[in-house]
């Protein structure tokens, strides 16, 4: 079993780990009423993407994700949270070295506290229990988000009944065999589609985009067709799913919570990957951490 299924299928009880752990943290995450923006990289946007839109959908507070490479150094915020599996990421730790220059405080949610993060934050989340071995991010991401989704009070025991169905029943019959993958969302859901498409790219190598699901038929329809897939993680809108089907393109509607329908997407990655015989530990030209030299950062 490769390092990346294993850690996919472990994500209910992590999730279920994190859930405890939010009250316990809950003094140095976002208060109610905090200016709040979360940053990442990779996958990690993605996460704090959703979690920014889950926490003001909460009434907690104006929330804005960004990547930490673009993180708008002349605004002004209450806190700044970093998400960040390895703790090394050479950018999120740039930007939290200039955000404790200025006086802002931060909080770190990270995998491996052995790391340079340690220092560099305020704060520290540590969530050892979910760290990885592998390249491709699972379980990390997601425990990352329960954790935020915890706080802000949006967790269910729900969510993780689903994330265990998502883990065993059978993906659609022959999808691991179509050439083109297009993910669709709604609200916080779109930063799901997003990192659904990435799974695709990373550990499959698949042609594989993501919209807010209003907006495929706003012309990334016209890439429907025989041999591709639609897949909608939240709740589909009026009429899309007939439309889609009409072009050839196989629709898979969004019938879990969308975090589990993420699972979901994992296993298709990972079944595409078998498909086309590619190892999904050993994702092309992609490392664990980002760790740029000074003259990589001055090319940048």
């Amino acid at each position: 079993m490769s390092h990346v299924a294993y850690e996919l299928g472990t994500q209910p009880a992590c999730w279920e780990r994190a859930a405890e752990l939010a009250p316990a943290r809950r003094a140095v995450l976002p208060q109610p009423g905090e200016r709040t923006a979360i940053v990442g990289c990779g996958t990690s946007y993605y996460m704090a993407r959703a979690a920014a839109v889950l926490r003001e959908e909460a009434g907690q507070g104006e929330t804005d994700a960004f990547p930490a490479s673009e993180f708008p150094r002349h605004r002004r915020y209450d806190r700044v949270v970093a998400l960040t599996r390895s703790g090394t990421t050479t950018e999120v730790l740039d930007l939290l070295a200039g955000l404790r220059d200025a006086g802002v405080p931060t909080t770190a949610v990270v995998g491996d506290p052995a790391t340079p993060v340690m220092t560099a934050a305020d704060e520290l989340v540590v969530l050892d229990f979910a760290d990885e071995q592998s390249v491709v991010q699972t379980r990390f991401a997601t425990t990352a988000l329960t954790l935020l989704r915890a706080h802000v009070g949006l967790h269910t025991a729900a969510v993780v009944a689903d994330a265990r169905t998502a883990l065993v029943e059978p993906l659609p019959d022959g999808i691991a065999g179509r050439g083109q993958f297009t993910f669709l969302g709604r609200g916080w859901s779109v930063g799901l589609a997003d990192e659904a498409a990435l799974k695709m790219r990373e550990a499959a190598l698949s042609w594989a985009e993501s919209y807010p699901a209003m907006e495929y038929r706003h012309g990334p329809i016209s890439v429907s067709g025989p041999g591709t897939v639609t897949w909608s993680l939240d709740e589909d809108p009026d009429g899309l799913a007939e439309q889609v089907r009409a072009t050839g393109a196989q629709w898979v509607p969004g019938r879990l919570d969308p975090l589990a329908e993420l699972v979901r997407v994992h296993r298709l990655a990972l079944a595409v990957a078998a498909h086309r015989q590619l190892d999904p530990d050993a994702p092309r030209h992609l490392t664990r951490s980002v760790i740029l030299t000074t003259g990589e950062e001055a090319v940048r």
